[in-house]
């Protein structure tokens, strides 16, 4: 089997996860080749990982006949142009959240969260994810979709036992949430495409429409999100500089508070909630309940090992888990922590299909009903009422 050559775009936290991923393939010869960002870091970034060519632009990266596979790691404004500027270049890609979305056009009012209409950018999202699906298609590449909550252990484990019972999946409750992001750009709409529901709940948002297409196919069934309903808000808005020592979201005009409900064809619910208020750590958990039981996914925070400390100091040197700001007192120590969030099991998927030309578990069909029904809540939510689909 001919060895997969790897061009990642981007350096920063996300592509050292998948970094981590790339040298745990197993069955498949990975080599990740080539790495692109505009600043200087690039060069360390490169350098610390061993990747032999280092390019300061996008259009280098691609250009390079060498690579098999591009792997998107940049902010989601990025995303559309480049998916599909590398596969028209001949390359696979592997893009990471969000498929698509709304970053403004020419005319629009800044900030443009808060003038531009969210049935608007519906509209134009929804606009833009067929003219990218359909250029998609054209070059015959596979597109990966880097969704990790799919891949989790808990969350595979769950879809299993869904699939083995053929039990009807009558109520989902997921939530990603932590005390906010550190990024300047995840405040402004134009950068991220939206606040805490698109930057996090994207994730819970994709494992329960996963896991009712898993019920969906178990039972020969077709469902469908049939409309959606949403409420976002600023709960931090009102904190004084003082109050903000542990809470990082300062949004100018993206939420920092999400919660959106879906309702299925056949009548059935989930909701999602997202916070960048939340103190403790990340918190990415799902519950389901079906006719025959009910699951509680608890990828982070989870008790594989539980720890009392009482120096700070002494442990400078240790990982706890992701987003807590002290490690002293009781702590949930997150294990394996790309193994358990999936980010392993990710990458190695995308590896096999690259190498067997298979479809990802993580696909297109995901990528855009997920970004489809985020913006469905954007919209429920602007206008007070619910959205049918």
């Amino acid at each position: 089997m001919a060895k997969i050559r790897i061009g990642l775009a981007g350096c920063g936290f996300v592509s050292e996860l998948h970094m981590v991923a790339y040298r745990r393939v197993y069955g498949v010869d990975v080599e990740v080749r080539a790495v692109a960002a505009r600043g200087d870091h690039v060069v360390e970034f490169a350098r610390k990982h061993a990747i032999p060519n280092a390019y300061r632009s996008f259009a280098e990266l691609i250009a390079d006949r060498e690579l098999d596979v591009i792997d998107i790691c940049t902010p989601p404004n990025l995303h559309a142009t480049m998916i599909v500027d590398a596969m028209q270049a001949g390359k696979h890609v592997i893009c990471e959240k969000p498929f698509s979305g709304y970053f403004g056009r020419p005319g629009d009012k800044a900030p443009i969260g808060r003038h531009v209409p969210k049935a608007l950018m519906y509209q134009r999202v929804m606009e833009e994810m067929e003219t990218t699906r359909a250029a998609i298609a054209k070059t015959g590449k596979l597109f990966m979709y880097a969704e990790d909550w799919i891949y989790a252990p808990a969350v595979t484990k769950t879809a299993e036992i869904v699939r083995a019972t053929g039990d009807k999946i009558l109520f989902m409750k997921g939530e990603e949430s932590h005390s906010g992001s550190h990024a300047a750009h995840a405040a402004q709409w134009a950068m991220t495409g939206g606040g805490s529901l698109i930057r996090m709940g994207c994730h819970p948002l994709s494992a329960v429409l996963y896991l009712k297409q898993v019920e969906a196919k178990a039972r020969g069934e077709t469902i469908n999100v049939a409309s959606v309903t949403c409420d976002v808000g600023n709960v931090t808005a009102g904190l004084k500089p003082e109050e903000r020592g542990y809470i990082k979201a300062n949004p100018v005009d993206v939420e920092d508070w999400g919660t959106l409900t879906a309702t299925f064809s056949d009548g059935t619910k989930a909701t999602v909630f997202s916070g960048d208020m939340i103190m403790g750590g990340v918190r990415n958990l799902i519950e389901t309940y079906t006719s025959g039981g009910s699951l509680f996914a608890n990828i982070t925070p989870n008790t594989h090992l539980t720890s009392y400390q009482t120096s700070e100091e002494k442990l400078a040197s240790v990982y706890i888990t992701e987003k807590v700001d002290r490690k002293t007192g009781w702590q949930y120590v997150c294990l394996e922590e790309e193994w358990t969030r999936g980010y392993l099991q990710e990458i190695q998927d995308f590896m096999e299909c690259v190498a067997t030309g298979r479809q990802p578990l993580a696909d297109l069909a995901l990528a855009y009903e997920t970004t489809r029904v985020n913006y469905a809540g954007y919209w429920a939510a602007d206008e007070g009422r619910r959205v049918v689909l």
